[in-house]
């Protein structure tokens, strides 16, 4: 009797040591549940969802638009208007014919640009084209081959966010306004789409008038990191989120795929943009 007495108080001590050992966990769990529900609550604080629907793909001043993408109808940038019937739109720069056409948005950034290259003493700029609807895009391509030009839908123009810049003093290649625009269009949101030496990525021969605007921070950081439009893109899409600092001030940019209606959790503190890269995905863009 005392030697299974004995044995049955080995076993009650060994059942308590091992339940003294679970206890530790159990805490440990319960600390870990709280921790995500406090994590929970404030991302619930300072966040707030926004739904990204399928359409935004094709939205946006990001849209790459060349021989493999085309032009979604609701990639066509919604305030385009004839700058001719504008006059206030008209201003420090000339126009090649009263049909031209442009987003008033595009259109009034590039005239604080050339505000700016007027006060540098470069101030003979106009506008030779802007946005084009499918029959003049149609007319052109048959005009200028396919090195110089895309079929109706398959062109920036027919975006309204491309504008060609010519000089009214000499070929773009050789004027100063060409020279200017390449070192400070970044500054205001533009880039040349068609650069030197990239044609075998963008399928275009060097156009020194041809300009895209993309806004900020993205013109500062293609034009650093000498990227075409599709450069750019591809390197969002592979760093998935990219912090940069311009002018003391930092911006977050970040590629989402999207394959259906998408929520997407951002910061409420923070102004945003979303625009499409009319592919598979969006580029949100937190601002200063």
């Amino acid at each position: 009797m005392k030697k299974w007495a004995f044995l049955l108080v080995i076993v009650i001590l060994l059942f308590g040591f091992e339940v003294m050992k679970q206890e530790p966990k159990v805490a440990s769990n319960k600390l870990s549940i709280e921790d995500d529900l406090a994590q929970e609550t404030i991302d619930q604080d300072n966040n707030h969802s926004i739904e990204v629907e399928m359409d935004q793909i094709y939205q946006g001043d990001l849209l790459l638009v060349n021989k493999e993408y085309p032009v979604h109808p609701a990639g066509v940038t919604s305030d385009v208007v004839n700058l001719y019937q504008n006059k206030e739109l008209v201003r420090g720069y000339g126009l090649l014919d009263n049909t031209i056409q442009l987003s008033r948005r595009v259109v009034q950034q590039f005239k604080v640009m050339i505000d700016k290259a007027a006060r540098d003493g470069v101030r003979h700029f106009l506008i030779s084209s802007g946005y084009r609807d499918e029959e003049n895009q149609n007319r052109l391509y048959k005009e200028m081959g396919s090195d110089y030009a895309l079929p109706a839908g398959y062109s920036e123009h027919n975006v309204g966010l491309s504008l060609d810049i010519g000089s009214t003093e000499k070929a773009m290649n050789q004027a100063d306004e060409g020279q200017w625009l390449q070192k400070h269009a970044s500054t205001y949101g533009f880039v040349l789409r068609y650069p030197k030496d990239k044609s075998a990525i963008t399928g275009i021969q060097y156009e020194p008038w041809h300009y895209r605007y993309v806004g900020l921070p993205h013109s500062m950081i293609m034009q650093e990191k000498n990227f075409t439009l599709e450069q750019y893109l591809d390197f969002l899409k592979e760093q998935k989120t990219y912090t940069t600092s311009i002018d003391h001030k930092e911006y977050e940019i970040s590629y989402y795929p999207i394959v259906n209606n998408t929520m997407i959790l951002m910061p409420k503190d923070r102004r945003y943009e979303v625009s499409g890269n009319n592919i598979d995905g969006v580029i949100v863009t937190l601002y200063p």
